[in-house]
């Protein structure tokens, strides 16, 4: 998380995309797969902080093999 985001608390649909660097589309794609659950407060949607670092937890490793 950045200096200006907590490491607890919630953040908008948008600062999540922001965030994560990925679309709406991709943001939606995830919630409906179960893997970034969404908190409601009145019509607004919400990510817990907790659950946006445990979906960039999530995501595989990539292994960087050294050149020859």
């Amino acid at each position: 998380m950045s200096n200006n985001q907590p490491a607890t608390g919630a953040m908008s649909v948008d600062a999540f995309c922001a965030w994560a660097c990925i679309s709406r589309n991709k943001f939606y794609q995830e919630v409906r797969a179960g893997r970034i659950p969404l908190r409601k407060m009145g019509r607004k949607s919400l990510v817990a902080v907790p659950d946006a670092l445990a979906w960039l937890n999530s995501l595989p490793v990539i292994e960087v093999k050294e050149a020859a």
